[in-house]
């Protein structure tokens, strides 16, 4: 088994490095940030589909059905309404300004430091959703492959990460559009055989075995109860809001869109991508129902974590659900990495190093020292007095933690935007793209190594958990910049944008104490964009000012 994995992994990476040397010929940093503008929206569309999924969807929605059955589905719905949302709305705003970063949109609408709060969330987020993404598939080849020979978990993540970084490097987006089609080939092929050879074991077909799995509770649709988490109406909200923000606000999935030849096409893309996705997401729920029938009709032993149960059984099939199913994960893997460190270089680029522009010499940029040394100073003293434990509350100490880790958010923010307010010159910028490309892989891999203990709960949950939390300032900076004409004092914007997603967290924490029973699902990511649009409005400029 460990040497068809293995072979699997060098035929596909071989494979990549193919599609890398086509793709990458004659590149310039406008092929790199951009793809020139000229990727057709077929392909871009149909590459989508296997980025906006990646391995997290791949693994841990058919284990999600074991405890939440095809509730997940009412995410999708309202998938399809954040959709219509980025294609009418937020697309024509990105091409009528031809921005390269979406977060250049906040440079116009407010000025320096609601731009690089915008950008930060995104870099911040990005980076643990994506990392989290590719986690799960080194930890597969790691348990199924490189523990059996003694070798390290970091070892599979320095090679898959190193590899990622090679082909990315000089091609970027041009060579991630088409290597996105890929993924999306090998993961539906995987779903679709792994069915297959399902109903063939079982003796049913896919009418009986949905209709006997019904039966057994795998297929609940619909939760009507209010105070739980995957209550369908909370699902269908959230899910409209979790894509407008993880896809419309978010660099990676836009950076895609804004590389089609005009705004029609990117709206094509954008339509026959939501629309595809309901059938896609529909195949991995069944996929999910049908790995738990077999499960309970063969005496097949589940894995204690649910994100383990698709290899698991994958690996018990036949060899050729074995092939697939690893070459859509190591496709998945591929492409949660890929396109996050193309888009986190070009947010950092442009949105600190501004690329596009030149900064006027009298255009400095006023650094509020004492509020933020006070803000730090408070934050540090009460997170370590909660960290060791004075209060002896584990629930308070994982809000210390998080004070401690929105202090340390907010100085390397600002001890970065400082650092970068120079000019860097024409000949200089495909050298520092590259450095800073080189750097995010490595934050990538301290990632992945720190999360591996914290590893005890479906990472698809965990993804949108921290998606709610961090992803909230960045929709309540757009609404507020797109439905009001206010301007805001600049300088409290980073301090609005970290209250909001703590106030959220410590909501999560007490919701059911505080409000009977009632738990914040996805829904949380609602709640944290208004605050953050309420504590923009008590940061309203006065216009003389």
């Amino acid at each position: 088994m460990a040497a068809i994995i293995l072979v699997c992994f060098v035929l596909y990476s071989a494979m990549l490095f193919g599609v890398t040397r086509i793709t990458s010929r004659n590149a310039t940093n406008d092929t790199y940030f951009r793809a020139n503008r000229k990727a057709p929206w077929p392909v871009v569309a149909y590459g989508m589909i296997g980025a906006s999924l990646s391995g997290v969807t791949f693994m841990s929605v058919p284990g999600y059905v074991q405890t939440s059955q095809f509730t997940y589905f009412g995410v999708v719905i309202g998938n399809l309404i954040g959709y219509i949302v980025i294609a009418l709305v937020l697309l024509p705003l990105y091409y009528k300004l031809d921005l390269t970063s979406i977060y250049t949109y906040l440079q116009k609408r407010f000025g320096f430091w609601s731009h690089r709060t915008g950008s930060f969330f995104f870099i911040v987020s990005r980076m643990l959703g994506s990392a989290l993404r590719m986690y799960l598939v080194v930890y597969v080849l790691y348990e199924f492959v490189f523990r059996s020979w003694g070798i390290p978990f970091w070892v599979p993540a320095v090679v898959f990460i190193a590899l990622i970084l090679l082909y990315t490097l000089k091609g970027g987006l041009r060579t991630i559009i088409w290597t996105d089609t890929l993924q999306t080939t090998f993961m539906l092929l995987a779903t679709i055989f792994t069915i297959y050879f399902i109903l063939r074991e079982t003796d049913l077909s896919l009418f009986t075995l949905l209709k006997n799995a019904s039966a057994e509770g795998y297929t609940k649709l619909i939760e009507t109860n209010w105070r739980s988490d995957n209550f369908f109406l909370k699902q269908l909200v959230s899910g409209a809001f979790l894509t407008i923000a993880m896809n419309g606000l978010d660099q990676d999935m836009m950076q895609k869109n804004l590389s089609c030849r005009n705004l029609k096409e990117a709206q094509k893309n954008v339509f026959s991508l939501s629309f595809s996705l309901i059938f896609v997401n529909l195949l991995f729920l069944t996929l999910g129902a049908a790995l738990l029938y077999y499960a309970s009709h063969t005496g097949f032993a589940l894995p204690e974590k649910s994100d383990s149960i698709f290899p698991a059984i994958a690996f018990d099939l036949s060899t050729i659900t074995v092939v697939l199913f690893v070459i859509g994960l190591l496709a998945a893997g591929y492409s949660s990495a890929d396109g996050t460190l193309t888009s986190l270089t070009t947010a950092i680029c442009f949105d600190f190093f501004e690329f596009d522009r030149k900064k006027s010499a009298e255009g400095k940029i006023k650094f509020p020292v004492k509020s933020v040394i006070g803000i730090l100073a408070f934050c540090l003293l009460l997170a370590v007095l909660l960290i060791l434990d004075v209060l002896h509350d584990p629930v308070q100490q994982k809000i210390g933690s998080l004070l401690l880790f929105a202090a340390v958010f907010l100085f390397v923010f600002y001890v970065l935007s400082i650092l970068t307010e120079r000019d860097i010159p024409q000949k200089d910028q495909v050298k520092t793209r590259k450095i800073v490309h080189i750097i995010c892989a490595v934050l990538f891999f301290c990632i992945i190594v720190i999360f591996r203990p914290f590893h005890d709960d479906s990472l698809i949950k965990m993804v949108f958990n921290i998606a709610a939390l961090s992803y909230g300032p960045l929709l309540g900076l757009f609404c507020f910049g797109l439905f009001t004409k206010w301007q805001v004092n600049e300088h409290y914007v980073p301090f609005v944008a970290v209250a909001a997603p703590l106030i959220c967290y410590v909501l999560k924490l007490y919701s059911a104490e505080w409000f009977n029973g009632y738990v914040f699902g996805f829904e949380l990511l609602l709640l944290n964009g208004l605050l953050t649009f309420l504590g923009l409005c008590l940061c309203i400029r006065k216009r003389s000012e």
